[in-house]
């Protein structure tokens, strides 16, 4: 079973659903729905991975309050280390407004957490030295791990999310990184930033266009283009970017090329949009096998869909376990 250290990416969120995002000017809205779940892309992505088969470790920041114990509360019931350090300025929470077709609009650090000077790098240290992966989360005080990791010579993962290619806060993180994943949506010329990430070193970027699909660049100079798999739309779209990250991982763990890779990363990502949580409810590692048995014929390289074929069932149950890595 290989290891995966997640760091940082933590907070408490209120989701909001709404027909429509309301036009900028006083009214009252009615909401269709309101959750209020673990959020933040660290906790997405050890979510997935665990369901994957996975063994994870989660490092984040939290408050000794309420929402705090809600948070290791739902850690409890996954198979996942979560070890955390607490921040005087209680735990970070969200609100995300979510309309009809699955968009957000996020208010980001409803309470502000500090950021603690540093991690606890003697915490840490043996956390990464022990690990197979290391998954940097774009939270400025895990920036302060950079030299660390790569003292023990471990290859660092990273999601920029919507990155513009020149916002100064991301620097750091796309410097360190041997493996990026981004969003296009702030990014139209994204192939020419994959390209100099490519001449600068890095060993695979991964940039994903939602509805559209996702493409890869990997040293080779291989281009692979994947486009989404058809399905119903949406109920929540966040967290399918970690998804997303947590299935290409989970390929790629098993030796497979990046573009079988990038099937897997495809699948996982669109389940997670059918669910209001940050991981599809029933994901295994026999569910993805399953889907991927049913969505992809290597012998004739076609891309098989079915709109119905998202729909959970009976039979997809069960939590990872059974085949890790």
């Amino acid at each position: 079973m290989k290891r995966v250290l997640v760091l940082g990416g933590v907070s408490y969120n209120t989701m909001i659903y709404v027909d429509s995002f309301p036009q900028p000017e006083p009214q009252t809205v009615f909401s269709k729905r309101l959750h209020d779940t673990v959020g933040s892309t660290g906790a997405g992505k050890a979510l997935n991975l665990c369901r994957l088969g996975f063994d994870v470790t989660l490092h984040g920041v939290i408050g000794d309050d309420m929402y705090g114990d809600l948070i290791k509360g739902y850690f409890d019931g996954e198979d996942l280390h979560f070890i955390y350090e607490i921040s005087p300025g209680g735990t970070e929470r969200h609100t995300n407004l979510m309309d009809a077709e699955g968009r957000r609009i996020s208010i980001i650090q409803v309470q502000r957490a500090p950021d603690p000077s540093q991690p606890d790098q003697g915490k840490i240290e043996p956390l990464i030295d022990e690990s197979d992966y290391v998954a940097l989360s774009i939270t400025s005080p895990y920036s302060s791990l950079i030299p660390l990791i790569k003292r023990h010579g471990k290859e660092i993962w990273c999601d920029l999310h919507d990155y513009d290619g020149v916002n100064p806060y991301h620097e750091p993180f796309v410097q360190a990184s041997d493996y990026l994943f981004l969003s296009s949506d702030l990014m139209p010329d994204y192939r020419a930033f994959m390209e100099r990430m490519i001449r600068d070193g890095k060993k695979l970027v991964v940039c994903t266009h939602g509805k559209k699909g996702s493409t890869a660049l990997a040293v080779d100079g291989k281009w692979v283009d994947m486009p989404a798999i058809e399905q119903p739309l949406p109920v929540d779209t966040n967290g399918a970017g970690d998804a997303f990250f947590a299935g290409f991982l989970y390929g790629y763990a098993r030796g497979h090329d990046v573009e079988v890779s990038m099937r897997y990363a495809t699948i996982a990502g669109g389940l997670c949009t059918l669910s209001h949580e940050l991981v599809f409810p029933q994901l295994s590692v026999e569910l993805i096998e399953a889907k991927y048995d049913k969505h992809f014929s290597e012998e004739r390289g076609e891309h098989e869909t079915s709109p119905q074929d998202y729909v959970p069932s009976s039979t997809d149950g069960g939590r990872a376990g059974a085949g890790g890595m």
